[in-house]
């Protein structure tokens, strides 16, 4: 019997409302440190990363808002926190380039997504620039036009 993967491309969760209001500066992979019921719950796509932002504190990167979902079949004696601070893994030299750009840029720090590398769970996460009203509008409109371009390109090879 085939192993049915549930994510073919890897990706467990993402968060699509960071790329509505920022624009995106860089991008960093970190690892994460989860707990035994965090990869079950994942492996079954239980993740949300809706309202998740990345905290830089002491030297270290702490991911907040993750919502974990625990499974029910999960360990009966772990209690098990959805939305604990989980810590995220990444170099001195990376760290030292998020601190920089937060502290004197005026960047954001957010998680973009969590996803699969090979056996290993992996979020990645940017450095930011929060979008004024105005440049959401302004992007809508971008992402309407070319649709309807598309469209009009579509129709236009049928006939």
């Amino acid at each position: 019997m085939a192993k049915q993967k549930k994510h073919p491309s890897g990706t467990i969760a993402q968060n699509k409302k960071a790329l509505h209001d920022y624009f995106i500066e860089q991008r960093f992979e970190a690892g994460i440190a989860l707990a035994g019921w965090e990869v079950k719950s994942l492996r079954a796509g239980k993740a949300q990363l809706v309202d998740s932002y990345v905290l830089l504190k002491d030297g270290e990167a702490w991911l907040f808002g993750a919502h974990i979902t625990p499974l029910t079949t999960a360990s009966t004696h772990v209690i098990a926190d959805p939305i604990r601070t989980r810590k995220l893994l990444l170099h001195k030299r990376e760290l030292g380039k998020l601190f920089g750009s937060v502290q004197q840029k005026g960047y954001a720090c957010v998680a973009l997504s969590i996803y699969w590398k090979k056996h290993l769970i992996k979020c990645e996460i940017a450095l930011a620039k929060g979008k004024k009203e105005y440049d959401k509008r302004d992007t809508e409109k971008e992402r309407d036009s070319n649709r309807e371009i598309q469209r009009a390109m579509r129709h236009g090879k049928d006939d």
